[in-house]
């Protein structure tokens, strides 16, 4: 096979220059015998990189970080966390890297990350390393996140490293390559103000700005748009989660964009049976992380962001916390009026529906649910039918049928528009039970399950003959389900 030379891949190094007092220049750990599992060739040709460069021995290197393009500069990162409510001081890029920028076919910079490149200097304790499964569920659900158009990072590649990793068993090892507008995180502004170096915090503001939130450069307190602007794509992106039923599963503050994408799946999951109390994460012992909680959790992070950013809100403490409470108070009231009309979206009602109607509409259905223990997915899919006259499948997900017909009556008297209900709620997601029995195929070699799912989740609303198994609820036998971070 033909291939470019390495020297056309070009990466800057725009993070490490700029922030050299958060980044540690470091080297993934050489892999032993490196296999492509899957490369997306969509999001390749995105970034300008040639699928079959990658796919040669050269390309496979240079995607787990074994081959660096001249100018780059791999730096491993720093930036704190409150996890689980308790803060960490100094987290950082403990098994991971960031290989440097790239500018897309858009003209946007976009990162080239690497997870389970090996031991850095924030690896505390732990090996550095990922095993196949995990790290073929972040490509599965963060692609199928970007398909229903919820802003997230992007999966290039998994590559098995041929080094043997030991989690509970000897699991077979590999490096996921991510791509994202940025990992910038909320925890990276908490190190930065931790320093007491007031010129780094304003230095990082001043990136996150011109990386992700330009119009705050014009306004006439920058840092407090910029803040502003963050609240702002969190509430939208937290009731984008909320309405298709993901569950992160580890909102810790390390875990929080600034440029307000879906980072890091780990122990994240989607709802089968419709439970506002849902907990998937083994380790998330509380509910703190629950389904219903993920707004609440959010505002409580953009409280940390906010405490970090008040020396560039105002020179006296006191008016930069009345200023950062005023604008963190417009995150509720960003996110209810989202999820709100992502509501009426997913019922199908009319623009400018009186909210005296349309919220008893979408309190009542959503008790209906919880009620039923309805398959959350399937339950809005069929409310399609639905609307256009076959109530058979959603009233057979109820135990209760009578109780959906009375409101499905004054449901169905708004009108709903079917045709707008297909396009907005999916009939395929990543489904645990199937994509548990595909990461369990293709731990032990078999490719075939996750790109038969793949090939479902990246066009979740186009519903097609032969796919039945892949919009179906879980089967009774799988049981109650728990997801672990991999580490």
């Amino acid at each position: 096979m033909t291939a470019a030379a390495p020297s056309t891949v070009a990466l800057d190094g725009r993070f490490a220059r700029e922030l050299a007092e958060m980044a540690i220049p470091w080297r993934a750990e050489e892999a032993p015998d490196p296999k492509l599992l899957v490369l997306n060739e969509a999001l390749a040709a995105e970034l300008g990189l040639d699928p079959a460069y990658l796919r040669h021995p050269d390309g496979i290197r240079l995607l787990i970080g074994n081959l660096v393009p001249s100018g780059a500069t791999p730096v491993a990162q720093a930036y704190t966390g409150h996890q689980f409510g308790w803060l960490a001081p100094r987290l950082g890029d403990g098994r991971a890297l960031l290989l440097g920028e790239i500018t897309d076919a858009d003209g946007h910079l976009r990162d080239i990350h690497l997870k389970g490149s090996g031991r850095t200097p924030f690896a505390r304790g732990g090996d550095g390393l990922a095993a196949v499964g995990p790290m073929l569920r972040e490509y599965i659900v963060s692609e199928a996140m970007h398909a229903l158009g919820i802003p997230t990072t992007r999966s290039l590649a998994v590559v098995a490293t041929g080094r043997p990793v030991l989690r509970e068993t000897m699991l077979p090892g590999a490096v996921l390559t991510r791509v994202a507008a940025s990992h910038l995180r909320v925890g990276s502004f908490q190190y930065a103000r931790a320093t007491g170096d007031l010129n780094l915090l304003r230095r990082l503001a001043d990136h996150a700005i011109t990386r992700h939130h330009p119009g705050a450069a014009e306004a006439e307190q920058p840092y407090l748009a910029l803040f502003r602007a963050v609240v702002a794509a969190q509430a939208s992106l937290v009731a984008q989660w909320m309405l298709v039923g993901f569950v992160h599963g580890v909102m810790n503050t390390d875990n929080m964009t600034i440029s307000g994408e879906t980072i890091d799946y780990g122990p994240c999951a989607f709802l089968d049976a419709f439970d506002p109390a849902t907990v998937y994460s083994s380790i998330d012992e509380t509910g703190r992380y629950s389904y219903r909680n993920q707004p609440v959790m959010a505002e409580w992070n953009l409280t940390r962001l906010a405490e970090s950013l008040l020396p560039l809100f105002h020179d006296e403490q006191e008016q930069a916390v009345a200023q950062a409470q005023e604008s963190l108070g417009a995150f509720r009231r960003q996110y209810s009026a989202a999820w709100s009309a992502g509501m009426a979206a997913k019922l199908g009602l009319p623009a400018g529906l009186d909210d005296s109607v349309a919220s008893p509409l979408v309190e009542e259905v959503l008790s209906l649910l919880q009620a039923g223990r309805a398959d959350h997915t399937w339950f809005f899919r069929s409310l399609g039918a639905a609307a256009r006259g076959d109530t058979g499948p959603v009233r057979s997900l109820l135990p209760d049928p009578s109780a959906f017909d009375a409101w499905a009556a004054r449901w169905r008297a708004q009108g709903p528009d079917a045709d707008a209900m297909d396009r907005v709620n999916p009939a395929y997601i990543p489904r645990n039970h199937l994509v548990e029995e595909a990461l369990e195929a293709a731990t032990g070699g078999d490719l075939d399950p996750l790109g038969r799912l793949l090939g479902a989740v990246t066009r979740p609303y186009d519903e097609r003959p032969g796919l039945g198994r892949y919009a179906a609820a879980a089967p009774e036998g799988f049981g109650a389900y728990r997801t672990f971070c991999g580490t």
